[in-house]
């Protein structure tokens, strides 16, 4: 995309002397502060990502077969490359690793990188996970340099914090703030939630850059800005380095990431549910169903259960809950503070992994030949609900009863469902009838199943 620049150049009083206007040297013997040090450090790890990806077009007039031969259009779509600039970080040079942000990559069929030493590498897509906005990729693994990681969970709100990327796709650029925020959470349209926020200068192709301290350790992979213009007002938002590491670690292990689950459905607390449960404050998430020996079960969690805090932090609400459930690491112990008959207790449990996909066949015969899978997390932050169907076999049973690939199937039987675990469970026992509410685009309808 093409940006216009306007540059204003303002002199008063002819041409200053360079002599008055230098700066000095030193201040009581000291030297002047800077932090051209540190950055000659960390700026050799700060990369320009740029990804193409070929977009099939087609012209709505060239189906007509009469305007095609009139004019000489060809029947095939044609191609139209786009073309995106972002940053990344390199965090292991031995082994060429770059974190960025997935919606730098996101799609692309070509990515290159260019370090701050003018090389341009061809890039390898390692892995993604779009509910974080965290993606992995590799260049070859010479003579590179990477930035020390901090520990993110010992940053403190004014901590001094300077971002590098590539903004607007001018060219390396630094710019510093301060640590407004931690621990941000419901921005709308983004995944699983735990920003820095800083007015660190953040703008278009910043994003997948550094968030560094004065050491200049990466505190965090920069993503996104809260602005009504599209341009840096002050509000920036950056994944916590703690957050991106786990999710690489993961991506290497794995391929994907496993998220744990606490197997439990919950709802807001209400003013009325507030005074039937005897609570003081609406806040915190109202246990509504436990799923059978689930982790939450085996801890002895129960419907109608209230859970205000979680690893000593509070539960707003069930969307509080939900975020912070996601981002927590599989098979560990978690804190659970719960108010039962006005009582407050402390359960204890293991998170399990969250199941990925489910096979249709595995579910009900009439399902067989799709694939299902969560709905994608940034879309359930907008208010969604249901699974996605992945994928569809062609002439499979499921194919013959109407399902495309893509479908959002959101309730059963008319029973809404939340997500795979909710699929599972309305179709055990299989039902004798069986009727999916579909949307595919924006219609929504009833199949039934054959």
């Amino acid at each position: 995309m093409a940006h216009r620049f306007v540059l204003f150049l303002l002199l008063a009083g002819g041409f200053a002397q360079p002599s008055l206007a230098a700066l000095p040297a030193s201040v009581d013997g000291q030297p002047l502060p800077s932090l051209a040090p540190m950055l000659e450090q960390v700026t050799p790890a700060v990369v320009n990502v740029h990804s193409k990806t070929v977009v099939r077009v087609r012209n709505p007039l060239a189906d007509d077969p009469l305007f095609r031969h009139f004019f000489g259009l060809p029947a095939v779509p044609q191609e139209r490359v786009q073309q995106s600039l972002g940053s990344g970080v390199i965090v292991d040079a031995g082994a060429g690793l770059v974190l960025t942000n997935n919606h730098v990559i996101e799609g692309a069929d070509e990515l290159s990188v260019t370090l701050a030493d003018g090389r341009t590498l061809q890039g390898e897509f390692v892995g993604a996970d779009p509910d974080t906005d965290v993606a992995l990729i590799r260049i070859p693994a010479e003579h590179l340099r990477a930035v020390p990681l901090a520990d993110s969970t010992s940053l403190r709100v004014g901590d001094f914090v300077v971002a590098v990327g590539n903004p607007f796709g001018l060219g390396q650029t630094v710019t510093s703030g301060i640590v407004s925020a931690l621990g941000r959470s419901g921005l709308q349209g983004l995944g699983y939630q735990n920003f820095i926020q800083t007015d660190a200068s953040i703008n278009p192709g910043n994003s997948g850059g550094a968030l560094v301290n004065l050491r200049g350790e990466l505190v965090g992979i920069n993503t996104a800005i809260f602005s009504p213009s599209g341009g840096n007002v002050g509000i920036g938002f950056a994944i916590p380095v703690q957050l991106a590491q786990e999710v690489m670690r993961q991506l290497l292990a794995f391929g994907e990431v496993r998220r744990g689950s606490l197997g439990i459905q919950t709802q807001d607390v209400t003013a009325d549910m507030a005074s039937v449960l005897g609570l003081t404050q609406r806040r915190g998430a109202v246990v509504t169903r436990v799923q059978t020996d689930s982790p939450a079960d085996r801890a002895g969690l129960k419907p109608g259960d209230v859970i205000v805090s979680l690893d000593g932090k509070p539960v707003a609400d069930r969307q509080v809950l939900h975020n912070a459930e996601g981002l927590l690491p599989v098979d560990q112990p978690v804190a659970l503070g719960i108010l039962r008959e006005g009582k407050s207790l402390t359960l204890r449990p293991v998170l399990a992994a969250r199941e990925r996909q489910l096979a249709g066949s595995d579910l009900d015969p009439r399902l067989d030949g799709a694939r299902f899978v969560d709905l994608p997390e940034r879309l359930r932050q907008r208010g969604g609900n249901g699974v996605v169907i992945e994928e569809i076999r062609s002439g499979s049973r499921a194919a013959r009863n109407g399902l495309r690939q893509g479908d959002v199937v959101t309730a059963v039987n008319r029973r809404e469902l939340a997500d795979l675990a909710g699929l599972r469970q309305r179709l055990s026992p299989a039902p004798e009838q069986l009727v999916l509410t579909v949307v595919r685009g924006r219609q929504a309808f009833l199949v039934l199943l054959e």
